[in-house]
């Protein structure tokens, strides 16, 4: 598989590279994705805010889906490819709780139901989490 002329190889290199950049985030997170959107001959980034509704785990394939809601209360949708050129930066904003892997049950619901609860994190649990990832690094 050629792509602008890399191979399959150096794709899943630049995907290992940039999971090691991106936050961890799964279901029920809030994010934003800054993307690179070109106009003319100029590059501007655009965030696109939203809650993680689905991850698709599939190596180079691998997506995620993005749901928020827009102007005059209408739901934007938004799939990304993980390993996208395009994507600039991710920035976790919130911590949600799902139980589901897959919250495509949200499409479904109206105002405050349409919401994730937070999952709240202890200090005791925030140190935990932080020093498997200084771990992991």
């Amino acid at each position: 598989m050629k792509a602008q002329g890399l191979t399959k190889e150096t794709v899943n290199q630049f995907g290992i590279e940039k999971e090691l950049t991106f936050p961890k985030f799964g279901t029920g997170d809030t994010i934003a994705v800054s993307t690179r959107i070109k106009e003319g001959d100029k590059y501007r980034l655009q965030v696109f805010q939203g809650d993680v509704i689905a991850i698709k785990k599939n190596g180079v394939s691998s997506t995620f889906t993005i749901r928020k809601i827009g102007a005059n209360n209408v739901a934007v949708e938004r799939i990304f490819p993980f390993h996208s050129p395009l994507i600039d930066s991710i920035a976790f904003v919130r911590r949600g709780k799902v139980r589901r892997a897959k919250a495509y049950y949200v499409r479904d619901r109206v105002g405050k139901k349409a919401r994730f609860k937070e999952k709240i994190v202890s200090n005791a649990m925030a140190n935990k989490i932080a020093e498997k990832q200084a771990e992991a690094i």
